[in-house]
């Protein structure tokens, strides 16, 4: 898998969330109509800016889309790790965003622990490049 489109090929992003990226063996439908067949190897995790296809001079590119993320801003390293084992006990990922944030899947839960830990956050739409909250077994393996 290229990982930028070929020189003189427009680029067309196809949007996935992280659950999305991990789904390698379906089809899909292109935001120009193209219907894509996905067929790569068990475990393989898409990456943003990954061509999946090149044909007639259009290269498919996927895209992280937006997702339901709570936006986590801990005061201190101390909280950081406070919070990030906390969220690691629900078998989430807590994956950095840079400026002081960090993020995880959204769902009711999570704001209730993050509201008990009374850590700064928000909910927000944005994408995130870690583990779908469903992957995770219960000895925290996943690809």
């Amino acid at each position: 898998m290229p990982d930028s489109p070929p020189p003189g090929t427009q680029a067309v992003a196809i949007s996935m969330s992280a659950a999305d990226r991990r789904r390698v063996r379906r089809r899909l439908t292109a935001p120009d109509g193209e219907e894509l067949r996905l067929a790569y190897p068990t475990g393989t995790v898409l990456s943003p800016g990954q061509v999946l296809e090149v044909r007639a001079g259009v290269a498919y590119v996927v895209a992280a889309a937006d997702e339901d993320v709570a936006a986590v801003a801990p005061r201190s390293l101390a909280e950081a790790a406070r919070v990030a084992h906390a969220v690691g006990n629900l078998h989430r990922d807590f994956v950095e965003a840079g400026e002081g944030l960090f993020l995880t899947p959204w769902d009711a839960p999570m704001e209730l622990l993050l509201t008990r830990l009374d850590v700064p956050f928000t909910r927000q739409a944005r994408p995130f490049l870690g583990r779908p909250s469903w992957e995770h077994g219960p000895s925290g393996a996943g690809p």
